[in-house]
């Protein structure tokens, strides 16, 4: 494998795997030692092919238990066919995912629903979902440490607030949203209007938010994702 992109080919041998049935639906996932010695890659690659694969629901990661399949091939055709038979046809054109969505679009949608989702994360997670919320942290702070331009750790602390809510159907929401901002249209617009420090500005907002779900504040952390949020706009708007 290329060391281009190199993640990307990880989560493509990975979800063949998933297709063809190696890994069935409910079934646990190699250990990240194992794939990694199995492809050839370091375990940084997989790890980081792994979150890829968790943010489109294709698997779930359980910390202290391992990577587990939540969508097999079956699952994969339906959403590529269009939907189940129940859904009456004209329907369909307008539920399908084929929309263009532009980053501020995305982010937009994300000012309107993570302030809430970080309250409700600070209202009900477990002493669990808080130290995955600070595992993703600190994987935040080694991408910054090493000049990371995946920024994996940033979308998982994202990820984890919104599983912390204990709401899914707004934790499905945000992953949606999060996998929109794997175009080239949003890597283009982070590469021009992104400045230097803006990795440790979020480090910084990232620990606010973080501080004040350990809290159980859930005004502070819906302040605190509030004001991070409108800062991203804000530094892509030109604003500041």
């Amino acid at each position: 494998m290329t060391q281009t992109r190199l993640y990307q080919n990880i989560f493509n041998k990975i979800q063949d795997d998933i297709k063809n049935g190696i890994y069935q639906l409910g079934s646990k996932l190699s250990p990240e030692r194992d794939l990694a010695q199995q492809l050839g890659v370091s375990r940084t690659s997989v790890r980081e092919a792994i979150i890829a694969l968790e943010v489109n629901g294709i698997v779930e990661v359980k910390l202290g238990s391992g990577v587990y399949v939540i969508k097999d091939q079956q699952d994969q055709q339906l959403e590529q066919t269009g939907f189940n038979t129940n859904i009456h046809p004209l329907l369909i054109p307008h539920l399908k995912d084929d929309a263009a969505v532009t980053p501020f679009e995305v982010l937009e949608a994300r000012l309107q629903i993570e302030p809430y989702l970080a309250e409700l994360a600070a209202k009900h997670r477990t002493d669990e979902q808080l130290e995955e919320i600070k595992e993703a942290f600190f994987m935040n702070v080694r991408d910054n440490l090493e000049h990371s331009s995946e920024h994996i750790g940033d979308r998982l602390f994202h990820i984890r607030i919104a599983e912390a809510s204990q709401n899914s159907a707004f934790s499905f929401f945000l992953k949606y949203l999060l996998g929109k901002q794997y175009t080239e249209l949003f890597s283009r617009m982070r590469s021009l209007y992104t400045p230097e420090d803006m990795p440790l500005r979020s480090q910084h907002e990232h620990q606010e938010i973080m501080a004040a779900i350990q809290s159980q504040d859930g005004a502070a952390a819906h302040k605190a994702m509030q004001k991070h949020l409108q800062n991203v706009i804000n530094i892509f708007s030109r604003k500041v």
